[in-house]
């Protein structure tokens, strides 16, 4: 098929749409999964009380064109991960949790990310 040179900007345009949109969603199945595993992470790593009810709290869901990772019982999450001060004096110690779990998830969609750019 030959292309007409002054249908090769048109050509070209297409070209970079269609790549663009294959990108994309490449990048958003890469966002569910590191987002799901980061859920799933987060439920084995957390401290687990008598109940067990906030290590079986996280959650992975899409929030408008973004995934969010929360817990249901997001009172308790700055608490047990930073520490805190105890009714009739002292402390309890962090149970850091969270922070490694995340830091694994944004490595992970990084390196998702750049596989999905290479192509």
């Amino acid at each position: 098929m030959a292309t007409n040179i002054n249908d090769l900007a048109a050509e070209i345009n297409r070209a970079l749409a269609n790549y663009a949109h294959g990108v994309g969603e490449d990048i958003e199945k890469v966002a569910e999964k590191v987002a799901k595993e980061g859920a799933q992470q987060l439920k084995a790593r957390s401290p687990v009380g008598a109940t067990h009810r906030y290590a079986k709290g996280w959650r992975a869901k899409k929030v408008g064109n973004q995934w969010v990772v929360h817990n249901i019982h997001y009172q308790l999450t700055h608490l047990l991960e930073k520490g805190h001060a105890k009714v009739g004096g002292g402390r309890i110690p962090a149970v850091v949790h969270i922070a490694p779990v995340e830091q694994e998830m944004i490595n992970e969609f990084v390196q998702g990310v750049e596989e999905a750019i290479r192509g």
